[in-house]
C-alpha cells in the first residue's frame, strides 16, 4: 500500500518521506547510542566498587560494610541492564507507540530518581568519610583508608555523570510522548472575537 502511493507521488513528496525516513533513522541511532553510553558508565562505577576494599594495621573496610555502598551497586547494576535492553529495543526500526512512548517514559524518569539517589546518598557518606562529623562524634576515616575513599569518589563520580546521560533521556522521552499528542485547538469566539484555548 505504501509503495502504491509512493508510485503516485510527486518527487517534492518522495523527498519528504525520504527526509522523514532518514531523520527517524538517526534519532534512533542517538537513542541507541545515548542508552548504551550509561550501560558501560554504570559497569564501570560497579566494578570500582565491587573491587573497593582495604586491609591496613587500622582493620578492614569493604564497600559491603557500608548499605549506602551496597544500595549504589545494585543501582548500577539494574541501570545497566535496563540500559542494554532499552538499547535493544531502541536500535529496532518500528514506529514508536503510545504504549512504547508512555512506557520508556514511565522507566527512564524511575530509573533517572534510583541512580540520582544513590548517588546522592553515597556523596554523603564520602563526605563523611573524608569529613567527619564531630556533631555525632563520627571521626574521618580517610587519613587511614585513603584507598578505599578514592575510589568510592571515583566511582560517586561516575554515578553522577549516568545521571546526567539518564536525565538526557528522560528528555528525549519526554519530546517522544508529548509530541504525539496535538496542541489544544484554539477557535474565535464570535461575540467577542476572544482567542479560547480548548482542552
Amino acid at each position: 500500500m505504501k509503495s502504491a502511493n509512493m508510485a503516485g507521488s510527486t518527487p517534492l513528496q518522495k523527498r519528504e518521506v525520504d527526509d522523514e525516513n532518514e531523520s527517524s533513522s538517526s534519532m534512533r541511532t542517538a537513542e541507541t547510542i545515548l542508552r548504551l553510553l550509561p550501560m558501560g558508565l554504570c559497569i564501570v562505577a560497579l566494578v570500582i566498587m565491587l573491587k573497593n576494599s582495604q586491609t591496613n594495621e587500622y582493620g578492614s573496610l569493604s564497600y559491603s560494610d557500608l548499605g549506602t555502598f551496597r544500595y549504589l551497586v545494585h543501582a548500577n547494576g539494574i541501570c545497566a541492564g535496563y540500559s542494554l535492553l532499552s538499547a535493544i529495543v531502541a536500535a529496532v526500526p518500528r514506529p514508536i507507540t503510545m504504549s512504547r512512548a508512555w512506557t520508556f517514559f514511565l522507566l527512564d524518569q524511575i530509573l533517572t530518581y534510583v541512580i540520582l539517589a544513590a548517588g546522592a546518598a553515597s556523596t554523603e557518606v564520602v563526605y563523611l568519610a573524608y569529613k567527619g562529623d564531630t556533631a555525632v562524634t563520627w571521626s574521618e576515616s580517610c587519613g587511614s583508608f585513603g584507598g578505599f575513599c578514592h575510589k568510592a569518589t571515583a566511582s560517586v563520580s561516575i554515578t553522577f555523570i549516568v545521571s546526567l546521560c539518564y536525565a538526557g533521556l528522560s528528555l528525549l522521552t519526554s519530546y517522544q510522548l508529548f509530541s504525539k499528542y496535538d496542541a489544544p485547538v484554539s477557535f474565535y469566539n464570535n461575540k467577542g472575537r476572544i482567542e479560547i484555548a480548548t482542552y
